[in-house]
């Protein structure tokens, strides 16, 4: 019994020294939070900033062009 407790601490070290991949998700788990950052701009910001700046934009070209 103490034969195969020993061998499966062995087996589990191993796991804990193996950290292959772990850089993968890490990088994962960065993108998805600067995403998220991200979305909550657009959403807490963009109506204000985007509206005013698209609604300029429509009226110079109207301006030029005869419309939007």
């Amino acid at each position: 019994m103490l034969e195969v407790l020993a061998r499966i601490s062995a087996y589990m070290a191993g796991f804990r020294k193996n950290e292959r991949g772990a850089s993968a998700v890490e990088y994962g788990l960065l993108v998805a939070g600067i995403a998220a950052v991200i979305v909550g701009a657009v959403f807490l910001f963009g109506q204000g900033v985007f509206s005013g700046l698209f609604q300029q934009t429509c009226d110079s070209i109207g301006q030029n062009m005869g419309g939007c």
